[in-house]
């Protein structure tokens, strides 16, 4: 073990686990990069695929996508400009792997889930 890694199991804020879970904190970030699985789409096309998304949250979310390396941008040379959005190998490892099996996981666990909160938010105090 490194001194960096022991470091990083130190101060656990700092660790490679806290940047991997960061790119779930924001809630658009999943779904842009699981609207782009199935290959480039332009930005129009992204928030007609996701819906329930404005202009800039989505400008936003990719924006920091682009700045994770999970997404790259390719501006066509053509009049009009046309401008696509793709998974980089890293988004697509990070799409095929831990966000396919979350998503196993919620159809497996889904209804409890929902039960539970839903129970919690009935329950007095």
């Amino acid at each position: 073990m490194t001194d960096r890694e022991a470091h990083c199991y130190e101060l656990v804020a700092d660790c490679r686990l806290r940047a991997a879970t960061d790119l779930f904190a924001h809630t658009w970030d999943p779904v842009v990069l699981a609207a782009l699985r199935m290959g480039p789409r332009r930005r129009r096309e992204l928030r007609a695929d996701i819906g329930g998304i404005s202009d800039k949250v989505l400008t936003d979310t990719l924006h920091r996508l682009l700045a994770a390396g999970l997404v790259d941008r390719h501006a066509h040379a053509e009049a009009p400009p046309r401008v696509e959005y793709g998974l980089t190998s890293l988004g697509q490892s990070l799409v095929e792997g831990p966000m396919t099996a979350l998503g196993r996981w919620a159809v497996e666990h889904g209804d409890e889930l929902l039960e539970a909160q839903e129970s919690a938010a009935r329950a007095p105090g």
